[in-house]
């Protein structure tokens, strides 16, 4: 067997899951991809770097300040994460502000799609209303 794959034999949820939650017999498997995938093991680094700015009790500037450096670190390692960062970035920066998301609203919608899927005949819009609003009072 190829050394690398030897090292990666095993080591998914090794990778995946949260560096604390980690078994004794986990982490010496990710001490060693770290010391023979280093840039593996960096990747998982950042992966921890960013949950642990996420978790932060902490929501203030400060937090968004952590953001900006994770991004410039990471950005060699995770393209198209950080553009999709970038890219929401006054949104997150409004979640690390005020501690709240979009739930709720993406529940709404959710659940206004389904009522739309099972209504697929309704002639006019008042009974789609009604089921809508039906939906909410039951």
């Amino acid at each position: 067997m190829h050394p690398i794959l030897s090292v990666l034999n095993k080591s998914k949820y090794v990778l995946l899951k949260n560096e604390k939650d980690l078994k004794e017999e986990q982490k010496n498997k990710l001490k060693e991809i770290q010391e023979k995938l280093p840039k593996l093991g960096k990747m998982h680094h950042l992966k921890e770097q960013l949950r642990m700015i996420y978790e932060s009790d902490e929501k203030s500037g400060n937090t968004t300040l952590q953001l900006l450096d994770w991004i410039l670190e990471a950005r060699e390692y995770f393209s198209e994460s950080v553009k999709t960062i970038i890219r929401w970035f006054g949104e997150i920066v409004g979640y690390f502000e005020s501690g709240t998301t979009q739930g709720t609203v993406e529940g709404i919608n959710n659940r206004l799609k389904l009522i739309k899927r099972k209504g697929y005949g309704f002639r006019n819009f008042e009974n789609f209303r009604l089921r809508s609003l039906l939906s909410w009072c039951f």
